[in-house]
C-alpha cells in the first residue's frame, strides 16, 4: 500500500486532465481552460512527487539526498497559485488580467525562495515521510518549509473565501462548484495547518510528527478530490444532467417504440441502432424512428377518432394536455392496427381525404411524444381505438 493511494489519486486526476485536453487542444487560447488543466496536472503532480516510491527514485537518480522535497513543495505551491488564478479567471472582471500576472508573480517568488533555501540549507539524511519535522530546526531549510506553508495556507485560505464569497451571489451549477471548490480547499488548508502545527511541536521540542505523516495525507487528498470536483462541476454538470434527461426521455419512449415495432421492421423505416453512442443519440435514433413510423402512418390517422378521443378525455380530466396526448395514442394505435390490415390484405381501400392530414396540421412536438407513450400503456381509450372499427369513437374512461 506504499504510495498506492498516492498513485491512484495521480492516476484520477491525470485522467480528468485527459478528458478535459481535447477541448484545451481545441480552444487553446481560453486562459479559464488552461488554469483548469493545470489545477487538474499540478494535483496529479503533487500526489505523485510526494509518494514514497517517487521520493526514493527521484533521490537516487539525482544523486542528491531529498531533493524531491523541494520538487514537491514546489509542485504544491504551484497547484495553490493555480487554484487561485483560476478563481479569478472563473470569476471574470475588468482586472483579470492583472490580478493573476499578481498571484503568478507572487508565487514566482515562493518557488524561488523554496529553491534558494534548499540550496543553502543542509539536508544529508534521506526522510521519506518526515522531512518536515526532521528538518524543522535546520537553518535555511525550515526557512523553506515554513515559506511553502504558510505561501500554500494563504492561498488555499483566499481561494477558500473567495470562492464561498461569490457562491452567495450566484445559482446553478455554477453555486454547487463554488460551494464544493471552497469545502475543498477549506480541507486542504488541513494539510499546511497540521503540517505547521507538527514544525512548532518540533521547535518546542516535542515530536508530533504523526500529524504530517498521518492527518495532511489525509487532509490533502481529500482537499484535493473535493477541489478537482469542485471545478468540473460547472461544465460537466449541465453536461450530466442532460444525458440523465437524454435516459429518461429514451425510456419514457420506449412504448411508443414499441407500438410502431412491427411497422418499423416490415417497412424497415428504422436506421441502424447506434452501438456505442451517447445517451443523446441514442435518443435521436428513437425519435428519428418514431418520426419515420409516424411520417408513415399519416395518411392512416384519423381525425374524427382524434377529435372525439380529445372531446372525451377533455370532458372527463378537464386536462387539456392530457386529452391532446390521449387522443394522438389513440389515432396512432388505431392507424397500425389499419396498416397492419392493409399489409395483410392489400386490396383494401386507402382512407377517405377528410380524415387524412392530421399529422401536418398537428405534429406533435417531444414533450407531447412522451405522454403519448404514456398513454399508450395507461387509457382506456387507445385500449378501445386498437379494437374499435375505423371511424368509431374510443370508449372507456381516461
Amino acid at each position: 500500500m506504499n504510495g498506492l493511494i498516492n498513485y491512484l489519486s495521480c492516476g484520477l486526476l491525470w485522467l480528468g486532465l485527459i478528458v478535459r485536453a481535447p477541448d484545451l487542444v481545441r480552444h487553446r487560447h481560453d486562459p479559464y481552460l488552461r488554469a483548469i488543466c493545470a489545477v487538474l496536472g499540478l494535483a496529479g503532480a503533487c500526489f505523485f512527487l510526494g509518494a514514497p516510491p517517487t521520493v526514493g527514485a527521484v533521490n537516487h537518480l539525482s544523486g542528491t539526498p531529498n531533493l524531491a522535497a523541494p520538487l514537491t513543495y514546489a509542485s504544491i505551491t504551484a497547484y495553490s497559485a493555480a487554484s487561485q488564478v483560476l478563481i479569478v479567471y472563473w470569476r471574470g472582471g475588468p482586472h483579470v488580467h492583472r490580478v493573476t500576472r499578481r498571484w503568478i508573480v507572487t508565487y514566482a517568488f515562493v518557488l524561488l525562495g523554496i529553491a534558494v533555501t534548499f540550496g543553502l540549507g543542509d539536508t544529508p539524511v534521506e526522510r521519506r515521510t518526515d522531512f518536515d519535522t526532521y528538518y524543522a530546526t535546520t537553518p535555511f531549510v525550515a526557512e523553506m518549509i515554513v515559506l511553502y506553508l504558510v505561501g500554500h495556507l494563504a492561498a488555499v485560505a483566499v481561494t477558500t473565501v473567495s470562492a464561498l464569497r461569490w457562491a452567495r451571489q450566484v445559482d446553478g451549477w455554477l453555486r454547487a462548484g463554488l460551494v464544493t471548490l471552497g469545502v475543498g480547499t477549506l480541507c486542504n488548508a488541513g494539510y499546511s495547518v497540521s503540517k505547521l502545527v507538527a514544525v512548532v511541536a518540533r521547535w518546542c521540542g516535542r515530536d508530533w510528527s504523526a500529524l504530517g505523516t498521518t492527518i495532511s495525507p489525509v487532509a490533502a487528498g481529500l482537499g484535493a478530490f473535493v477541489t478537482v470536483t469542485g471545478v468540473l462541476i460547472p461544465p460537466a454538470g449541465p453536461r450530466a444532467a442532460a444525458c440523465v434527461r437524454a435516459l429518461r426521455t429514451y425510456g419514457r419512449l420506449e412504448p411508443l417504440e414499441r407500438e410502431l415495432d412491427e411497422l418499423l421492421t416490415r417497412r424497415a423505416l428504422r436506421l441502424p441502432r447506434p452501438r456505442w453512442a451517447s445517451p443523446g443519440t441514442r435518443l435521436v435514433w428513437r425519435r428519428t424512428s418514431i418520426h419515420n413510423a409516424l411520417g408513415h402512418l399519416d395518411a392512416l390517422f384519423d381525425r374524427t377518432l382524434y377529435d372525439r378521443t380529445h372531446e372525451a378525455v377533455l370532458r372527463e380530466t378537464g386536462d387539456p394536455g392530457r386529452a391532446e396526448a390521449t387522443a394522438w395514442a389513440a389515432v396512432v394505435a388505431a392507424a397500425v392496427r389499419e396498416e397492419r390490415e392493409r399489409a395483410a390484405g392489400p386490396d383494401r381501400p386507402v382512407p377517405a381525404p377528410d380524415v387524412t392530414d392530421l399529422l401536418q396540421d398537428r405534429s406533435p412536438d417531444p414533450d407531447l411524444l412522451v405522454r403519448v407513450a404514456a398513454a399508450l400503456t395507461t387509457s382506456p381509450h387507445v385500449t378501445a381505438a386498437r379494437l374499435a372499427p375505423r371511424g368509431t369513437a374510443a370508449s372507456g374512461t381516461a
